[in-house]
């Protein structure tokens, strides 16, 4: 049996089906998708091959390049069968039908090499039924794999064996899902919903079953068990909608089918006659007419909510939520709310809870398998258990014995304790035995928040902050809101320079948080402004140049790590490192221009360096020019780690990390690898297209003005930027520009836009808004 998996079929192409195919070829991994053939035309394969075409018309996205597309081979379970003998696992994920999935299998054992892994995607139907019937051969290849819906973007896989499964089997799946498709695994037991649908599905029933009882509105219900819950702001109803209305019958039906008699779903589940009554004209949620809310397009596109009373439509409105402490994530605030906001924030969260802590060990082996499938499963900010230790388990377990209702073996164990601790800087949950262990994290697993648990900052200042991360690697970590950057950061960096030359080997820019930096703090830059603090603006401008370029030329190996957004000065002080690891889900770019300014800490320089040493590129100082012109002028963003490699943000030897969770220690061994011999990069010498190459750009620009898709300041803020990027008025086509004097180019620049009160109205916007004003 091979150790590696070369090489995927999954068969139903599907929505979940052609997801899970895409980031396997995200993977880089080749991957068969075959379906039914069509009763009708003459393309057997037209299935499959529909599935993939769809995809690279879909956002968000579930290809993170187009070329990863070509990586999908498609055909038909006729004819293509054969071909599972070429693969190393094969995922099924056709439709929850017990006959027609066993069906499959028969035809599957017959063609799959032994070791070769089989799985199902199921959610509802037990491995036992699964492989009933079918050899002690196959039964030892087969487990389930439940990925959650899209594949790209959820990060929980629930992986389910059974008593035959062999284990080297399983751990070659669990370690390919891991480390290639970015996979946090948990372990669930084959029970039906497993951890994460089952938790889920009975909080929305909860939910929905307090809102018609007591008279809740939509909007009050979802405002409470939205974000004061650390629940995501649809709540119960916005995540119905989005999920589809018609879901809920369906999932309804295989719980009450599948759970022994007795169990605590039995008691909840009931049939709502709205909810049928929508579903069957049309009202299924977002994919729909609309659900529980919905845009009345009769009506100028009006945002409407149903009342669940009358079952007829309103406008919507703004629910008077809780407040204070109770909307901040005080849990225990919430509940003890006055009035129906603490009634229905008891009735939703103090049973969920209760359940949630039922399920161990029966459903999941510990605390963590709950809450890691629950905050990566549904997005929940806080694991059942975490939200058990603000409320206090005793709490929990007193109020629910004062109702009469049944108190869960788990809470009585940890009595007054809570089921987290730090002891001896490291994490520990409490088992059902009473005892505390370990949270143990895979091998290649490596989080600053842990790193955090047993040490202290090196250095520390408002915005930033300096870690040693073992191994003479230190981590430079940006602190403040959105990680924005200001003189405080360019400061720490300024220290951090000479302190890790003389102590350590190499620093990794990193951090922990969903956004690596959003980029220069716009409003310290505007508050700057208004009060004409000129000089001080540009010292900030200087400062971060000054800083960025310390940092490409320090003596020592400088990689980032970035995750999430990594916008402006975010990207800028990417490409000033001597490497970059970033992870997958990387939206990086230089967007000043949306904002009237142009890129000022060295971004212009270092791209159309990148730009100009491109594989293919052809020689002469204007097409690296047109390109970074083109990318930086129209504030283009990558929409994954690979668009910014063919983005040329990274480079040839940077590397890619598929699981977020492996993204710092992947890039603490990519410094490591640089340290030996380590010689700082020579500083570059431009050759600039001049007045001629400023003038094909500004012809460029008003074509697109002339055509509507630039407005009249984005014709002066791409002048701008031409005039950087071609030399400006002090160099033409026959002279060399140093680095500094491209600096100055830059900076200057950024100085002219900002004094402009049109880029001024576009930072105040931006701020207020979060979107780009269109002036």
């Amino acid at each position: 049996m091979s150790d590696t998996i070369k090489k995927v079929c999954v068969i139903g192409a599907g929505t979940m089906g052609a997801g899970i195919a895409a980031q396997v070829a995200n993977a880089g991994v080749p991957v068969l998708l075959l379906d039914i053939v069509p009763k009708e035309g003459a393309n057997r394969n037209a299935v499959a091959e529909g599935a993939v075409a769809k995809m690279l018309k879909t956002e968000p996205a579930p290809f993170m390049s187009k070329s990863a597309a070509k990586l999908v081979e498609t055909g038909n379970i006729e004819d293509h069968l054969d071909k599972v003998a070429e693969c190393d696992w094969v995922i099924e994920a056709v439709i929850e039908r017990l006959d027609i999935k066993q069906g499959l299998y028969a035809k599957l054992e017959a063609v799959k090499r032994d070791g070769t892994a089989v799985s199902s995607n199921t959610s509802t139907i037990p491995l036992a039924n699964l492989v009933e019937g079918r050899s002690e051969a196959f039964k030892r290849d087969f487990l389930i794999t439940h990925f959650f819906n899209p594949p790209r973007y959820m990060r929980l896989l629930e992986i389910v064996t059974g008593p035959a499964t062999d284990a080297g089997v399983a751990a070659k799946v669990e370690q390919f899902a891991d480390v290639s498709l970015g996979k946090t695994v948990v372990k669930a037991k084959d029970t039906p919903g497993f951890i994460a649908n089952r938790i889920g599905t009975y909080w929305i029933q909860l939910g929905l079953n307090a809102a018609f009882d007591m008279g809740i509105t939509v909007e009050l219900a979802d405002a409470i068990a939205g974000k004061p819950m650390g629940v995501p702001k649809t709540g119960v109803f916005g995540l119905v909608d989005l999920v589809g209305i018609d879901l809920m019958p369906h999932l309804q039906a295989s719980l009450t089918s599948t759970l022994p008699a007795g169990e605590l779903y039995h008691g909840i589940a009931r049939d709502i006659p709205l909810i049928n009554k929508m579903i069957g004209e049309g009202y299924t949620g977002r994919k729909g007419k609309g659900g529980f809310y919905r845009l009345n397009k009769e009506a100028g596109r009006r945002k409407e909510t149903i009342d669940l009373q009358t079952g007829e439509y309103r406008p919507t409105v703004t629910a008077q939520g809780p407040r204070g402490a109770a909307a901040k994530g005080d849990l225990k605030a919430l509940v003890e709310s006055k009035g129906e906001i603490g009634a229905y924030a008891w009735a939703v969260l103090g049973d969920t809870l209760a359940y949630a802590a039922s399920l161990v060990p029966d459903a999941a082996s510990d605390v963590v398998a709950v809450d890691d499938a629950m905050k990566l499963g549904y997005n929940w900010k806080s694991g059942p258990f975490e939200m058990i230790d603000k409320l206090g388990a005793k709490y929990l377990a007193d109020r629910l014995a004062a109702e009469g209702k049944a108190v869960p073996a788990i809470l009585t164990v940890a009595g007054d304790r809570t089921f987290y601790r730090i002891e001896n800087g490291k994490r520990q949950f409490l088992g059902l035995d009473g005892e505390y262990r370990d949270v143990v994290r895979p091998e290649g697993v490596m989080r600053l928040a842990d790193v955090k648990l047993s040490s202290k900052p090196i250095i520390r200042n408002a915005s930033a902050a300096l870690w040693d991360i073992g191994d003479g690697v230190v981590c430079l970590e940006f602190t403040g809101k959105m990680n924005a950057l200001d003189g405080e950061v360019m400061k720490l960096i300024g220290q951090a320079i000479p302190l890790v030359a003389a102590q350590y080997k190499a620093l990794v820019v990193y951090n922990d948080a969903d956004t690596f930096s959003a980029g220069a703090n716009l409003g310290l830059a505007l508050f700057a402004v208004n009060i004409a603090a000129w000089g001080e603006i540009e010292k900030l401008v200087a400062g971060g140049q000054l800083a960025y370029k310390g940092l490409k030329y320090a003596p020592f190996p400088v990689v980032g790590a970035p995750a999430g957004m990594a916008l402006g000065g975010g990207c800028e002080i990417l490409l000033h490192c001597d490497a970059i690891q970033a992870h997958a889900e990387l939206y990086c770019g230089l967007v000043e221009c949306g904002v009237g300014l142009v890129p000022g800490w060295g971004g212009n320089g270092e791209m159309i360096d990148r730009w100009r040493n491109a594989p293919g590129m052809p020689k002469g100082p204007m097409p690296a020019v047109a390109k970074v012109f083109e990318m930086v002028s129209t504030a283009q963003v990558s929409k994954s780690a690979q668009q910014a490699r063919e983005m040329m943000i990274l480079r040839k030897g940077d590397g890619i990390s598929m699981n977020r969770d492996r993204l710092l220690y992947d890039a603490k061994q990519k410094a490591l690898s640089l340290v030996e011999d380590y010689t700082p990069p020579e500083a570059p010498e431009f050759k600039l297209p001049g007045a001629g190459g400023r003038t094909a750009l500004g012809l460029a620009v008003e074509g697109f003005h002339k055509r509507g898709m630039a407005t009249d300041y984005d014709v002066v803020v791409s002048g701008v930027l031409a005039d950087v990027l071609t030399g400006g008025d002090a160099f033409d086509l026959v002279d060399t520009v140093s680095e500094g004097e491209m600096l100055k180019l830059e900076r200057d620049a950024f100085m002219g836009r900002l004094r402009d009160d049109r880029s001024v109205a576009r930072v105040e916007h931006m701020l207020e808004t979060g979107k780009p004003l269109r002036n």
